[in-house]
């Protein structure tokens, strides 16, 4: 532990962790502290910049609290949380749906809701029709499935970013007896993610825009299945090649359709045209 350099302290740091009981955990901060020294070998900081991105990790932690995830931004604009989610859910089965990035603003426990309900509460927008069906690998339908949607307003906005008397454009329904799911909303529209902090100087700086195409977020659970964390996009939206957050794949794009007023899907008669999504998700097994 005497006359450590550049050359030697990677193992001294590595060595002190030698007697850490926890095998998986003992891993992790090993590779952590041998590709940080790496890192820090490689683009050779001054002092001053290393004082810099301490400043910006101490200013990212203080933008968080239980509305706003400042380090999930940031993870989500560095790849970082895609790279997680597509390590830990690879899959070559057409049947199951593809994940994607959890997101900053989903909140549990969202309100409970029943199948064909708006939940376009204290907002207004354009409306929109979502429905689908759950099935297995097998695609087989899955009754009971729990679904947590969430999504922002027609300006970009989501509930915990307006001062909004209860939850809105959030909501938990439940499939029935044949895996369906139904709901009325409002067409979302794509958003910059918030840029007054840390993570949003990042982006100017580097020339980056903040924006993310439209979509509705989900998360699907069902006993003896994977959880899914899933978004589905817009096909016509601008911002699907360069979504700030890395979240866009082929499988989760689909026309929300435009119709005229008229007769509605689930036979409720539309005064105003009015938009509709079908989307189907395949559940994995649990193993």
């Amino acid at each position: 532990m005497r006359n450590l350099n550049a050359n030697n302290i990677t193992d001294a740091v590595i060595e002190e962790f030698s007697g850490c009981r926890d095998e998986r955990l003992k891993a992790i901060l090993n590779s952590l502290v041998t590709h940080l020294h790496a890192f820090l070998r490689e683009v050779e900081p001054t002092e001053q910049e290393w004082t810099q991105a301490i400043d910006f990790l101490t200013r990212t932690g203080q933008m968080c609290d239980d509305q706003r995830q400042e380090f999930i931004l940031l993870s989500d604009t560095l790849g970082v949380t895609m790279l997680v989610d597509a390590l830990n859910h690879q899959s070559s089965d057409p049947m199951v749906s593809e994940s994607t990035v959890l997101g900053p603003f989903y909140v549990a426990d969202p309100p409970q809701a029943s199948q064909g309900e708006s939940i376009d509460w204290n907002v207004e927008g354009e409306p929109f029709f979502v429905e689908g069906r759950v099935h297995d690998e097998l695609g087989q339908p899955l009754a009971n499935v729990v679904i947590d949607v969430w999504q922002s307003d027609s300006e970009g906005f989501y509930d915990v970013q307006k001062e909004l008397e209860s939850a809105s454009l959030r909501a938990r329904f439940t499939t029935d007896d044949q895996g369906r799911y139904a709901f009325w909303t409002v067409t979302p529209a794509p958003y910059p993610i918030p840029t007054d902090g840390p993570v949003g100087k990042m982006l100017e700086v580097t020339g980056r825009h903040p924006y993310r195409p439209a979509h509705v977020h989900f998360m699907l659970m069902a006993e003896g299945c994977e959880t899914l964390v899933t978004q589905v996009f817009a096909e016509d939206d601008p911002y699907l090649d360069s979504d700030a957050v890395f979240g866009v794949k082929d499988s989760l794009v689909k026309v929300y359709e435009r119709l005229p007023p008229g007769r509605a899907p689930d036979g409720r008669s539309m005064e105003v045209p009015f938009r509709h999504l079908t989307y189907d998700f395949g559940l994995k097994a649990s193993r």
